[in-house]
């Protein structure tokens, strides 16, 4: 996950620059409050991490390099977790 329009949020289509800049715009105060960008983290749960990671960043008025995985990497791993039971993607 390293480019701007990588998606984070594969639910919801979210992507790491419209998270970036919605913690820039709107200060949340949780990193749960990114559920406000689009319902980012709300469907099968699998981006939560790498929200807190975008929230503490974006808080501390840096950048974070989320874990260096291509897109596909990111999606395959996204589906094995899914596959695990450990979340459902929403019905859109």
């Amino acid at each position: 996950m390293t480019g701007p329009d990588d998606r984070v949020c594969l639910c919801f289509r979210i992507t790491r620059r419209k998270l970036e800049k919605h913690v820039r715009l709107y200060h949340p105060k949780v990193a749960s409050q990114l559920s406000e960008c689009g319902g980012a983290g709300t469907g099968c749960g699998w981006c939560i991490p790498f929200l807190r990671q975008i929230f503490e960043a974006g808080s501390a008025g840096g950048r974070v390099e989320l874990d260096v995985i291509s897109a596909e990497e990111y999606e395959r791993r996204r589906a094995e977790y899914i596959a695990a039971g450990k979340g459902t993607p929403p019905s859109i």
